[in-house]
């Protein structure tokens, strides 16, 4: 008879009678008072064996694309009210005019849009955000991670590595998903009829298929792309963030972004990956904040096709109007100036410091902030959540295929 005491903890344990004792299963205890799940049965083992064949990049792209769509779920209002807030003085007929304005704090601007708009008001915008949601952390999160083993093998400095690897996925899935945080941002700062005219974008769009369409039609391809050089500005956001990230998260578990253990498996890191994220996020928005201004100021200005000059960037179109606008420099049918506004990133910041200062470049930070963190702190939760699920999915998946 074999000395019970030789028996390796890998074994099988039966379950005793009264059912006081551990049962073990490759090691894993599913005792009642256990933290650790009990083994996979039914169609839940068969998804753990398929787990077993996904490649770490699709298991960060599933990952990162759910906690997206979770992030912008919870944080929609948040996002329409920081738009608001941002956009606000882009629609002025004389943009040296100074008159009261609309929307003036995050409670503030969260009453005039009830009141306005109602429910559908705090989330108008949310088809194209949950829709470039998807498609932005599906690719950020896998490029980063694939990014990450490149740098780190060519680089000696892991945190350099991690802040190219961090600019690199920013910038696969800026320019991927572009045209849906444009019409996001369009389909946002779109506010009711009642609305007074300072407050009104020169466009209306029904939906976000209507918004595609109209923008092509009116304004060509480029519209899509409004704001994608503050956008790309904007990637050294995340080369903050993700290494600040990292380097908290290491610091609070011993473990990096995505990574697990299953030793890390049995424990409970979700304060500590909402501290990081917490701490990561509110030094990238801090440092970072102004190009977001910028860049809701050009994807809220309206384009028009070419008309032989170079300043064909309208400044306001007519509303609900199928005829093409006059060129820049003549009157509108409104009697307006159809003169461009902002004109490229240099031209923008100079325009924005001369009409209203230096303070505008951070309107809107403290709803941002309101927005921003919680919106990081679920998507990062979710994540980190998901992958730690994934690991120990596909941990049981490798050994209900050993036994069978």
């Amino acid at each position: 008879m074999e000395d019970p005491s030789t028996i390796s903890s890998k074994d099988t344990e039966l379950v005793s009678p009264d059912n006081s004792s551990p049962t073990r299963i490759g090691g894993q205890s599913t005792h009642p008072h256990s933290h650790v799940p009990a083994p996979l049965t039914g169609p839940l083992s068969g998804l753990a064996v398929w787990s077993t064949r996904l490649p770490n990049s699709s298991i960060n792209s599933i990952c990162g694309a759910a906690a997206g769509v979770a992030s912008g779920i919870v944080t929609c209002p948040l996002d329409v009210i920081k738009t608001r807030l941002q956009g606000q003085t882009s629609f002025r007929r004389n943009p040296h005019h100074s008159s009261a304005a609309l929307y003036n704090g995050l409670i503030g601007t969260a009453q005039v849009i009830w009141r306005q708009d109602g429910i559908r008001g705090m989330y108008r915008g949310l088809s194209p955000m949950l829709l470039g949601y998807l498609p932005t952390w599906a690719v950020y999160m896998s490029v980063y991670d694939a990014s990450k083993e490149y740098y780190q093998s060519h680089i000696e400095n892991k945190w350099v590595a991690r802040v190219y690897a961090s600019v690199t996925a920013g910038g696969c899935s800026t320019l991927v998903t572009n045209p849906i945080w444009v019409i996001k941002t369009r389909l946002m700062s779109q506010v009711s009829l009642s609305a007074p005219d300072e407050a009104r974008p020169p466009w209306f769009y029904r939906s976000t298929w209507d918004a595609a369409r109209k923008m092509y039609r009116a304004e060509g391809i480029r519209a899509f792309y409004s704001g994608l050089s503050p956008a790309l500005l904007g990637l050294s956001h995340v080369a903050i963030q993700f290494p600040l990230y990292e380097y908290f998260k290491q610091k609070f578990t011993g473990v990096g972004m995505g990574e697990n253990t299953s030793e890390s498996d049995q424990e409970n890191h979700k304060a500590a990956i909402l501290a990081a994220t917490f701490l990561s996020k509110m030094c990238a928005t801090s440092a970072t904040y102004p190009h977001e201004v910028l860049r809701t100021r050009l994807q809220t200005q309206q384009r028009f096709p070419p008309s032989g000059s170079h300043e064909d960037v309208s400044f306001r179109g007519s509303l609900g109007s199928s005829h093409m606008p006059r060129g820049a420099g003549t009157s509108s049918s409104d009697g307006m100036i159809n003169l461009p506004r902002y004109r490229g990133m240099v031209r923008t910041v100079r325009a924005i410091l001369a009409e209203e200062g230096w303070r505008a470049f951070y309107a809107g930070m403290g709803t941002n902030m309101v927005r921003a963190v919680p919106a990081a702190m679920t998507t990062m939760l979710t994540y980190e959540t998901l992958k730690t699920y994934f690991h120990r999915l596909q941990a049981e998946g490798h050994q209900l295929s050993e036994h069978q």
